[in-house]
């Protein structure tokens, strides 16, 4: 693990705003794959609404490139899907000033989920405010108490969730199917966006003017809470910067782990 000075440095890295993955050139081929796999979304989306209903059926939007899509796609069609979120406490501002933006964009009030109040508590009272750095231990139990068991109470009584996850995310996402049983909340989870390239997210943005995180222009690709997320370098893996102090191997937060 790096030394606190340069995790300091790390976390309050923030280059300038011009990332050129968030301003893909919209060529005809590209607009053509993006309108085909957006219907292939809306129609995996659709089924999914009939199949288990309006009060049965939940997407976790974390406010990333490609929830923002799936958000746009499900509001913009008045598909019966609930849309939820995890309030870590510990999250970007920029996420913040998202979570507004979208509610007034899309004329409608977010269901968010925090934290245990006497869980954080306690976990900083014996750990530390940043112990999430000294081990993995440590910062997948901040995980589970700030992210998890959130995850578990918005989930409850639902018999469906879907996620913004991409097969190419990362090493732990490779071959994630469109549609599978989630063994560890026990429903149906759907990955609508499995096969969509990280241009196709871009290209769906800018085509439909759907509001985003602005710490994407600063080469941000993927957004957790501000302590543990960074800034990442050309040629990175786009998640990168979760977690950069652990092994890619093992960056992922619990949510998505499969038992």
């Amino acid at each position: 693990m790096a030394a606190d000075t340069d995790l300091g440095q790390i976390v309050m890295l923030k280059l300038g705003a011009n990332n050129p993955a968030t301003k893909p050139a919209l060529t005809d081929e590209l607009v053509a794959s993006v309108k085909t796999k957006t219907s292939a979304a809306l129609n995996l989306l659709s089924a999914a609404a009939s199949e288990f209903g309006a009060n049965n059926i939940t997407f976790a939007n974390s406010f990333g490139a490609e929830d923002m899509v799936l958000t746009d796609i499900i509001q913009r069609n008045q598909l019966a899907i609930e849309i939820f979120s995890l309030d870590t406490g510990r999250l970007p501002i920029e996420t913040y000033d998202l979570i507004a933006q979208t509610e007034k964009t899309y004329h409608t009030k977010l269901k968010i989920f925090f934290p245990q109040a006497e869980a954080v508590e306690t976990y900083v009272r014996t750990n530390g405010i940043n112990a999430f750095y000294e081990s993995i231990d440590l910062r997948k139990a901040c995980c589970f108490m700030r992210k998890v068991e959130p995850l578990q109470r918005a989930l409850k009584g639902k018999k469906a969730w879907v996620t913004g996850m991409r097969a190419e995310q990362s090493t732990t996402r490779v071959n994630l199917p469109f549609r599978e049983f989630d063994t560890g909340n026990k429903l149906e989870k759907f990955n609508p966006l499995s096969d969509w390239t990280e241009q196709e997210v871009w290209a769906y943005i800018r085509l439909h003017e759907v509001p985003y995180n602005k710490l994407h222009d600063q080469f941000y690709p993927s957004i957790g809470c501000a302590p543990c997320t960074r800034a990442i370098t050309s040629g990175e893996d786009v998640r990168a910067g979760r977690w950069w102090w652990e092994d890619p191997n093992n960056k992922e937060c619990g949510l998505h782990v499969k038992k």
